[in-house]
């Protein structure tokens, strides 16, 4: 449900005023340029596909229900635009050996800017589920819906995703001792 201060801005989006639009965007821009720059890790796709999802919000504000919050209906347009993004490059998903699933042991300790520079590196696939999982709080359950994939996929490759991050991290952290 809408809260009265949303409803106002919703209100007067709707009604075409510029300085509600704008404000809107300044609210959520920065938040969905993370969110996508996470999935899609280029740059000015990222810059492009934030643009594109707030033309998306706009048109497509009529249509708000308000059964989610603003913020949450303007996530799931970018991370849709995100995916088909992705979807038109190449396979978003690669499939994982049956390999033995295991947990391993913590990593020593990490310098944030290397864990963000590792988890862009990572394949397609993995980087969706990753962020979709860990950073955005998605279950398993709902990003296997919103790749139209199973739920044992997406386990799949969110253990290859925290395998390959380790990896990465790993040999970041050999190479500076």
């Amino acid at each position: 449900m809408r809260t009265p201060e949303k409803d106002t801005l919703i209100d007067r989006c709707l009604r075409g005023n510029r300085d509600a639009q704008n404000e809107l965007y300044r609210r959520e821009v920065h938040g969905v340029f993370h969110l996508v720059i996470r999935l899609v890790a280029n740059r000015m796709d990222a810059e492009d596909l934030t643009q594109e999802c707030f033309i998306k919000v706009f048109q497509r504000l009529p249509q708000f229900r308000g059964e989610a919050s603003v913020r949450t209906w303007i996530k799931r347009i970018a991370i849709n635009l995100s995916l088909e993004h992705l979807r038109r490059q190449q396979l978003l998903l690669v499939p994982v050996d049956d390999e033995v699933l295991i947990e391993e042991p913590p990593l020593p300790q990490v310098d944030m800017t290397q864990v963000h520079h590792a988890i862009k590196d990572l394949p397609k696939g993995c980087r969706v589920v990753l962020t979709l999982y860990l950073l955005e709080g998605y279950r398993h359950a709902e990003i296997a819906d919103i790749l139209a994939v199973s739920v044992s996929t997406v386990k799949s490759q969110y253990w290859r995703a925290k395998h390959l991050l380790r990896l990465a991290l790993t040999q970041k952290i050999t190479q500076h001792e």
